[in-house]
């Protein structure tokens, strides 16, 4: 049969509701309808099929042996579904929480944070995958991925988290006292960069600079870059949240600070998102409307 000879949903829910309970009043009250709209979806039905489902000659409705046979079919189509629902949603339930972010978001952030998740939402497992790499958000893959820049990006939706701009920054001691650096005094000194990224080498191009190869470069993790730059080992590039005390307190000199609107979005598929997906999503906004 084509798909669009079939009846409306509506009159075959109402009739396997009343072929099930064998009242029009009792079927009514599990669908939340009147028993009258289900008289009408019952009529509407017959008339479709052209075939009487209803015997009406007696003091209540019975089924004839058409409808027998159909509520025998509709009893099993609509179980199946229920059953492979119940799978599917209960698949999508188990399965973690699959969030792609920096390693340096992940340190500095998130981690410190998750003690807190884990106490209001101990049912929700995570994957936590540190990269600086962009991924591709499928279906059964990565769900969530927090990410820095201007927002905007096609084909997801972006919510944006956190609004830091990018700063310079390096230890009094590298730095030997002196505050007023040019790029190109800059590019002298060591300088440490997170794997996967460009940004030391894009930043000092675009100021008429280039690494002196001699002073040394070292391309880590982002986390321990934070902690190699607090160490007094090289210049790098971050954003200002993550070392916004860091300056307060003097253990670190901001040399540059971009200007500009950008800051970390979370990113996820424009589909529905699981209900896992959509708690985890809600806790980072609350998480960060507290700070």
């Amino acid at each position: 049969m084509d798909w669009k000879e079939l009846p409306p949903l509506a009159s075959l829910r109402a009739f396997s509701a009343f072929a099930e309970r064998r009242n029009v009043t009792r079927a009514g009250e599990a669908l939340n309808v009147s028993h009258a709209a289900i008289s009408q979806q019952l009529r509407a039905l017959e008339s479709h099929l052209g075939v009487a489902l209803l015997d009406r000659s007696g003091k209540s409705l019975t089924l004839t042996p058409d409808g027998e046979h159909l509520a025998r079919a509709l009893q099993l189509g609509f179980g199946a579904i229920g059953t492979a629902i119940a799978d599917v949603t209960k698949s999508g339930a188990d399965r973690p929480v699959h969030v792609s972010l920096t390693s340096t978001f992940a340190a500095s952030w998130l981690m410190p944070r998750l003690p807190a998740f884990r106490l209001d939402h101990p049912e929700v497992s995570l994957i936590l995958e540190p990269t600086p790499e962009l991924v591709d958000l499928r279906p059964g893959g990565v769900d969530v991925a927090i990410r820095y820049g201007s927002g905007g990006w096609a084909g997801v939706q972006a919510q944006m988290l956190l609004q830091t701009p990018i700063v310079l920054v390096a230890a009094p001691e590298l730095l030997g006292g002196k505050s007023d650096w040019t790029p190109a005094e800059l590019a002298h000194l060591p300088w440490l960069e997170e794997i996967g990224t460009t940004e030391a080498s894009t930043w000092l191009a675009g100021r008429g600079a280039a690494l002196d190869p001699a002073a040394g470069r070292i391309t880590l993790p982002g986390n321990l870059m934070l902690d190699g730059v607090r160490a007094g080992q090289g210049v790098t590039i971050t954003v200002r949240h993550f070392v916004r005390q860091d300056i307060q307190s003097g253990r670190l000199v901001e040399l540059y600070v971009e200007p500009d609107t950008r800051g970390y979005y979370i990113v996820s598929r424009q589909v529905p998102l699981r209900p896992t997906v959509k708690t985890f999503i809600a806790w980072l906004k609350r998480q960060a409307g507290a700070l």
